[in-house]
């Protein structure tokens, strides 16, 4: 498939510049049967996805039933679901269980001022030091 940029610029070669199909495949490192036929087309289509069943389509109800219920890790769901009859593979798992888990809130808090606008002092103490009892006298 090619991108909607060498479309047009087969386009251009055959239609501004004049080259012939073998010129234009040449320039453009592309097949001859793929430049005619983007030449013989009046428009770019792009081509859309076939939609494939996944092997984790019969168990999704089930993932989704036990996130709501448990904060169980892509690894713990993987293992429920081989009890269950599931050959697939782990990532599959992992990637479906990203998508759907709900994201967490940021555990802090960043603070922005300007500058001169907020200052911080620590009135922690630390015992005497040496300075402070030279001049304490």
């Amino acid at each position: 498939m090619i991108s909607y940029e060498q479309f047009c610029r087969i386009k251009q070669y055959h239609d501004q510049h004049r080259l012939s199909m073998r010129q234009i495949c040449r320039e453009l490192h592309l097949h001859h049967s793929t430049v005619s036929r983007w030449l013989a087309r009046a428009h770019y289509i792009q081509r859309q996805p076939r939609e494939r069943p996944s092997q984790l389509d019969p168990y999704k109800p089930h993932i989704i039933r036990w996130l709501e219920t448990h904060p169980y890790s892509a690894a713990q769901i993987f293992l429920r679901l081989r009890e269950m009859g599931y050959d697939g593979g782990v990532t599959i798992v992992r990637d479906y269980v990203h998508k759907i888990r709900p994201s967490r809130a940021q555990a802090f808090l960043t603070l922005s001022f300007a500058p001169g606008e907020c200052a911080q002092v620590d009135w922690g103490q630390f015992g005497t030091s040496a300075w402070a009892i030279a001049n304490a006298a």
